[in-house]
């Protein structure tokens, strides 16, 4: 059993209480980035990754430069520790603070609004990882002439429609493409594909060729990036490149993955099936693979 916990800007507060201005950045215009992040055993899963991804994109995009990583993962798992959850979904949401402290160069000299809440872990149903899932392929693009692309910002609206979209058609999760109309993710996850024994994913934001005249819109995932150690470390070919909807069709196997449900196959796109419809031989290799990864990193004593 747990207690779900909420702590903004230092100190911690009931979830009844839990409030910010209705004048900050966030509420006002959704200026602000998040993390959503796995708590096992107690503990946060590579809480150094999602926070320095974190800082980061609050520097490219001048949110603030003053975000100390290693004082807010020890505030993380003081949060989990007070909640009380063994297995937990934690959030922490930064956003651009009270709109006064805005200056005319761009920049904020407003501390801004850090929140952290732990509430219990989401619970999917045991068919999503035996059977799969169906995925609809979203009507928008995704622009990767933007400076928010590839960053986890605040502005999740036009994400949630389309799951809604893709909940009316019985599906799970909505598949985006770029303006280019090359394969991108989910709305919530990140994508990777099998063909011929070689594990394919959308170049992600820091991933791109020094010439490339487009910026990557595609979140680098921290299970994304677990993923694709435990895949070269089974000695599998892992490519980085840029996927077509070809690729995507003809695909031997296609999953997603992101913090709350580790890996999840996709067996049918547009109720189209994957190969054979049926989750892949890799995708439950590694779905267990990642799972006992975070055991292991949990259970130890270090932060990652």
């Amino acid at each position: 059993m747990g207690t779900l916990t909420t702590w903004i800007n230092g100190r911690f507060v009931e979830p009844t209480d839990a409030s910010i201005s209705i004048f900050d950045a966030g509420v006002q215009h959704a200026i602000g980035l998040f993390e959503t992040m796995h708590v096992r055993n107690g503990r946060v899963f590579r809480p150094l990754a999602h926070l320095n991804r974190l800082a980061v994109s609050a520097s490219e995009l001048l949110l603030t430069e003053s975000l100390w990583t290693e004082p807010l993962a020890e505030a993380l798992q003081a949060a989990v520790d007070r909640s009380g959850f063994r297995e937990a979904r934690l959030r922490l949401t930064l956003t651009g603070g009270d709109l006064s402290g805005l200056q005319s160069e761009g920049r904020s000299r407003q501390d801004p609004t850090i929140a952290i809440t732990v509430q219990p872990a989401t619970r999917y149903p045991e068919a999503f990882f035996e059977q799969g899932i169906m995925a609809t392929v979203a009507d928008g693009r995704l622009n990767t002439l933007s400076v928010m692309a590839g960053h986890k910002t605040m502005n999740y609206w036009e994400r949630i429609q389309a799951l809604q979209l893709a909940a009316g058609r019985g599906a799970s999760e909505s598949l985006w493409f770029s303006i280019s109309n090359h394969l991108a993710g989910g709305c919530v996850s990140n994508i990777f594909l099998v063909h011929d024994g070689v594990l394919m994913t959308p170049i992600a934001r820091g991933e791109e060729p020094e010439a490339a005249a487009m910026r990557a819109a595609v979140l680098p995932g921290v299970t994304r990036a677990a993923i694709i150690e435990l895949a070269e470390d089974r000695g599998l070919q892992v490519d980085r490149k840029m996927l077509s909807y070809d690729d995507l069709s003809r695909a031997d196997e296609v999953f997603l993955t992101n913090s709350g449900w580790g890996v999840l196959s996709v067996v049918a796109v547009e109720a189209r099936p994957i190969a054979t419809g049926e989750v892949g031989p890799l995708t439950r290799a590694l779905r267990q693979q990642w799972s006992e990864l975070v055991d292991r990193e949990t259970l130890a004593d270090t932060v990652s």
